[in-house]
């Protein structure tokens, strides 16, 4: 049905005509319990038990009255140091949401504005362009480059130069392509466009080491807003905790256009318990990187086309359609995650990487379903 023909069908009250337009980020989430979960890039073996043990111990009272976060920036910015990513970042210049998605979404409501301009990359992350267009952002999305998809980065200098976007935002390490931006690069992007809040979404960063958070002086380079989580390495996906870490003043900003209780007390006890645990989060990256090599090893003599680069993920294109291996798979009680409709990758699958046990796993029930020899 044409967008006219819906206005006119309708006969309650309708919303602003940028979400009557827009299309919702949707992903495909139920169902998954019970099954190798490869296919949103989580922890695939759960939390520490730190983390269990306080969820555990929660007392009635930390349930029935509203969340207290006296504390928890403290504690990042003690794992920051710990993780020897930071040691400037003070308690002032985290924001605390309810995942990274929350982040993201307050970002836009907070400096987006109808008819301003996004920068950002395709493939990439998909919930950037929803959150633009709620708020009738144009958008300008640059491809990677090459079969090696590399970072755009004279194009998006340019761009900043001529357009002067009001948000540029950046997945590094790019979900799902892995491509990865030096850091003294993002720095030099943020100089050259001072009036550009630049984003940078670092969810996948521990597995290669990316940040740029070492090298930042957020009072030297205010337009700079680094996105971290809890989910991917600490497994604490299903608990929502994200964090915004910038120039307080910007940080502020943000939180404003956010609710007073949108992080829940169970995920400020897990979250203080996860950052006390960073012996289990080196283990568990650890672990991904060794099994990272492992199937790497296999695909190379599988002769199948695919790509390895930053993040805990990978992709691969199956010699078979790609929609059939994905079905078998999931019958084999392996999830993955098609790249259709996907610029440049289309006809690929995105695997997440887990442990080396469990991408055996799916490397044997990949093998059989796509005719790949011992």
């Amino acid at each position: 049905m044409e967008f006219t023909e819906r206005l006119q069908s309708f006969q309650g009250p309708m919303p602003r005509l940028e979400i009557e337009k827009m299309n919702a980020y949707k992903a495909p989430l139920e169902g998954r319990r019970h099954l190798l979960r490869l296919d949103f890039n989580e922890n695939t073996i759960g939390p520490s038990s730190l983390v269990i043990e306080a969820i555990r111990n929660l007392q009635p009272d930390h349930i029935s009255i509203y969340p207290e976060y006296n504390g928890l920036r403290e504690a990042l910015v003690a794992n920051l140091k710990t993780a020897k990513l930071s040691t400037n970042v003070t308690a002032e210049q985290i924001g605390l949401f309810n995942g990274v998605d929350a982040a993201i979404n307050a970002i836009f409501h907070a400096y987006g504005d109808s008819g301003d301009q996004l920068i950002t990359t395709t493939p990439t992350f998909g919930y950037y362009e929803p959150c633009a267009h709620m708020q009738g952002m144009l958008i300008l999305a640059f491809p990677y480059e090459g079969e090696s998809f590399q970072f755009p980065l004279e194009k998006i200098q340019t761009a900043l130069l001529k357009q002067q976007p009001k948000i540029l935002i950046i997945c590094n390490p790019n979900n799902p392509t892995g491509t990865r931006l030096e850091a003294n690069k993002i720095l030099k992007l943020a100089s050259t466009a001072p009036n550009t809040l630049i984003v940078i979404d670092e969810l996948y960063e521990a597995f290669t080491g990316d940040s740029v958070l070492p090298k930042v002086n957020f009072t030297q380079t205010p337009n700079l807003v680094v996105l971290r989580s809890l989910s991917k390495t600490a497994g604490l996906a299903g608990l929502r905790i994200g964090f915004a870490i910038g120039n307080s003043h910007v940080v502020d900003r943000i939180s404003r256009v956010t609710g007073p209780y949108d992080v829940n007390s169970i995920a400020v006890t897990a979250s203080l318990a996860a950052l006390t645990d960073q012996a289990y989060i080196d283990f568990y990256v650890e672990e991904v990187l060794k099994a990272r090599d492992w199937i790497k090893h296999k695909l190379i003599k599988s002769g199948r086309r695919y790509h390895i680069d930053g993040g805990n993920y990978l992709l691969i294109w199956p010699k078979h359609e790609v929609s059939k291996i994905e079905l078998s798979l999931r019958a084999a009680g392996i999830l993955v995650r098609n790249m259709k409709s996907k610029p440049l990758i289309e006809g690929s699958l995105r695997v997440s990487i887990g442990t080396t046990s469990q991408m055996a796993q799916f490397w044997a029930a990949f093998s059989e379903i796509d005719g790949i020899e011992a």
